[in-house]
């Protein structure tokens, strides 16, 4: 039986820190105003006991878990936990059949928190699907995923789905002083000077996860031997030994890769050196392969700098190959010189737009025929005319003759008057304004 469903048997001092200091009720509960502030829907339906499914989804340590607890000690409904790695069809079944046996008896309605809902499959999720509608069980579904690409659109559309949020640092900083100080489920009992100081390390360097933050304090606290006044004193020392290296949010299959990604992307794009090498840091820093990282680099430089500065993607293809050739630590340096490179360089997507506009042509309108003048003569087939009155450029002064080379005029390509393509649209006009 779960830790607050009044299991007497339960030997608080052997269980975790962090599970308990799960707040039992919404006024205990830190962060996330947005969805249970005064007045919010989520807090309204669980103070009224008429909530309905409930997906929660978000960072690690901010609240999922422990929003579940208050559920289950605020609600009249009976409280089952699962967890989704471990659970199966079966256990399922067995779950929704008991839950149907329990409201039939007692007309009491049963709770299924399931954690880590994400690991369900399609197949797992679907044997929700009629029960959670019926509302019995009442699914409450925790995922660190963005649960509108894990789940399946049926049961998202039956749930009501809430993003919770990285706590921020004084919400973090109140825990660990509620921690300190409550003699029943936290460090109460200790002899503990916590300096303000290391407190607010923890606080900080947890990133907005209040689990590793507490955990941290209770490693700390009990791993350091009392002075001779009889107290344990937690400095920043102590802090910094007991958090180790900072652990930074970064799943390579999951939302806190793309995120990162995301931003290094739009940091070179948007001309900020400074923020693209702060986010490749991350990732290179967080284990990611630099080649997935030099190929965003190449791509950007195609993409986004284009013929405004050509040099671009021959120094981001140079990057990538280095990164290929000398691996890490040293592929970082290059990596940063062709990052610090593209972010700096003139911008211009003309080419990528090009290339998006011909395509929606082909995709949706007729396509043309080759004009006959600029068919492959090579063959025998001077009597059907291919290759005849085809004008070779450079028998032309400048290099330049007038010409079709479509049967209907197109036109995609718009240089930009930025860097280098500056020197393509003076030359391109010209030409242009020649064909007429």
């Amino acid at each position: 039986m779960d830790f607050f469903i009044e299991d007497k048997k339960t030997d608080l001092s052997k269980l975790p820190l962090a599970v308990r200091m799960r707040p039992k009720t919404l006024d205990e509960f830190r962060g996330q105003s947005h969805i249970l502030g005064k007045g919010k829907l989520l807090r309204r339906a669980i103070e009224a006991d008429r909530l309905s499914s409930l997906i929660l989804f978000g960072p690690p340590g901010v609240g999922k878990t422990s929003l579940a607890w208050c559920v289950a000690n605020l609600t009249k409904a009976h409280y089952i936990s699962i967890n989704a790695t471990t659970s199966n069809v079966e256990e399922l079944r067995k779950v929704i059949s008991a839950a149907k046996q329990r409201e039939s008896n007692s007309g009491q309605k049963t709770i299924l928190f399931i954690d880590e809902i994400h690991r369900f499959n399609k197949a797992q999720q679907d044997v929700l699907l009629p029960d959670v509608e019926d509302g019995n069980p009442i699914l409450i579904g925790a995922t660190v995923h963005n649960p509108f690409f894990s789940l399946a659109a049926p049961l998202l559309s039956r749930s009501l789905v809430c993003e919770l949020k990285s706590l921020k640092e004084n919400e973090v900083l109140v825990i660990l002083n509620s921690a300190l100080k409550d003699k029943e489920r936290g460090l109460g009992n200790l002899k503990v000077n916590a300096d303000k100081q290391a407190l607010e390390f923890l606080a900080k360097t947890s990133e907005g996860d209040a689990r590793r933050a507490l955990n941290a304090l209770e490693v700390g606290v009990l791993t350091t031997p009392k002075s001779k006044d009889g107290y344990i004193n937690f400095n920043l020392e102590v802090a910094q030994e007991s958090i180790q290296k900072k652990a930074v949010v970064y799943d390579k299959d999951e939302d806190g890769h793309y995120d990162t990604a995301s931003a290094f992307i739009k940091s070179m794009r948007g001309s900020d050196p400074d923020a693209a090498i702060y986010w490749m840091a991350k990732m290179l820093y967080s284990g990611e392969d630099p080649r997935f990282i030099a190929r965003r680099v190449c791509i950007l430089a195609a993409e986004d700098v284009g013929n405004a500065d050509p040099l671009a993607l021959v120094l981001a293809n140079a990057a990538l190959q280095i990164a290929e050739f000398v691996g890490l630590p040293e592929a970082r340096i290059p990596l940063a010189q062709a990052v610090i490179y593209v972010s700096c360089a003139p911008k211009s997507n003309a080419s990528y737009l090009a290339i998006d506009k011909a395509l929606q042509d082909i995709e949706n309108k007729k396509v043309q025929d080759v004009p006959d003048h600029l068919k492959d003569a090579s063959l025998d087939e001077e009597a059907l005319g291919h290759g005849k009155g085809y004008k070779y450029a450079h028998d032309y002064p400048g290099h330049y003759v007038k010409q079709k080379y479509t049967r209907k005029r197109v036109r995609y390509y718009e240089p930009t008057q930025i860097g280098y393509e500056a020197k393509i649209k003076e030359r391109l006009d010209k030409l242009r304004k020649a064909q007429g």
